[in-house]
């Protein structure tokens, strides 16, 4: 009996010991505001009182964009498309709750219904009238979700990679260990307080085909966002929630004109779910890219920020829609 005691002592001591090696605390407020929150960076506090981290670039009287990050993602995905539109549209983007800069939601849900309003409200604070909507990923879930709750708030629509559609959505895991491990009961547990940088790095490159994106700093910037204080436990909140598509009448439903950017090489949410959209939607139109992964924002900056340039051009947004 001693024995056994004295070896889960040990036991016990070892796994102490571990975790205060292995542990990686959250990242300072201060320190990340300063880093990454330079201007144009806005913050502004929703009715829930979350505080929103944003960006309102452009000139306020043209269309404006309001673009949405995918899962453990931030505002700065859509840097490239930024640069490339801002002259001639007003480029809005924002930390959705439980990312980035933005931190924990003010109200602690993270269900899809609570994101849409938060929409919702962020629109209403910068008193948006009409605007596209452009999401990735769980970006493009939240923007599909918006366009069957408000469609009269819509101009367009520009869906990259996006979740929402019957199929097992991303966070299921995909291929991609950081989603995997999120969707584990009690081993997600433990990266609320163990996220090692080696991990968001193998996240990120199962992610994506060009490699060449996924720099040092894109490395850090991941991995000290999802560490900001409040990220990690919304994080798990988040896939704790479960899992529910879109119907296809709820997404047939949509009329906004809408476009649709996918990588052929997804390895998160195939190619087949951007066909099944576009054959669903009662507007679309579809654009794929040969050798891209699941960030056609980053991964084929210019060619998607000119595709996204002429749809605006051409597609049919009228007046009534909102320009």
């Amino acid at each position: 009996m001693k024995r056994s005691l004295k070896f889960l002592g040990v036991l016990a001591a070892l796994l102490v010991m571990a975790f205060l090696l292995l542990r990686t605390p959250d990242t300072d407020p201060a320190e990340m505001r300063a880093k990454y929150a330079t201007a144009p960076s806005k913050f502004i506090t929703l009715p829930d009182g979350t505080e929103v981290h944003y960006r309102d670039e452009g000139p306020r009287d043209a269309l404006p964009l309001v673009l949405l990050h995918g899962s453990n993602a931030d505002l700065s995905t859509w840097q490239p498309w930024a640069e490339a539109l801002r002259e001639d549209y007003r480029l809005i983007r924002f930390d959705q709750a439980g990312h980035g800069l933005t931190g924990a939601a003010g109200d602690a849900d993270y269900s899809r219904d609570a994101f849409v309003a938060d929409i919702l409200a962020f629109a209403d604070a910068l008193e948006l009238d009409r605007f596209v909507i452009g999401g990735n990923s769980m970006g493009g879930t939240h923007s599909v979700g918006f366009a069957i709750a408000h469609p009269e708030r819509l101009a367009g629509m520009i869906l990259v990679d996006a979740g929402g559609a019957p199929y097992r959505r991303e966070e299921e895991g995909g291929g991609n260990i950081g989603f995997t491990i999120a969707a584990m009961p009690g081993v997600r547990e433990i990266a609320k307080r163990i996220t090692p940088r080696s991990l968001i790095e193998q996240s990120l490159r199962q992610s994506v085909s060009n490699q060449e994106i996924v720099s040092e700093a894109m490395i850090d910037r991941y991995w000290e966002m999802l560490r900001y204080p409040g990220n990690r436990a919304a994080t798990i909140e988040r896939f704790s929630l479960g899992w529910s598509s879109f119907t296809q009448d709820e997404v047939a439903g949509i009329v906004v004109p809408t476009l649709i950017i996918w990588g052929e090489e997804d390895g998160l949410i195939p190619l087949s779910v951007g066909q099944w959209y576009a054959e669903t939607l009662s507007d679309a139109r579809l654009v794929t890219y040969p050798g891209i992964g699941h960030l056609p924002q980053e991964e084929a900056a210019q060619r998607s920020a000119a595709d996204v340039r002429e749809w605006l051009v051409s597609a049919p947004l009228t007046m009534e829609n909102g320009l």
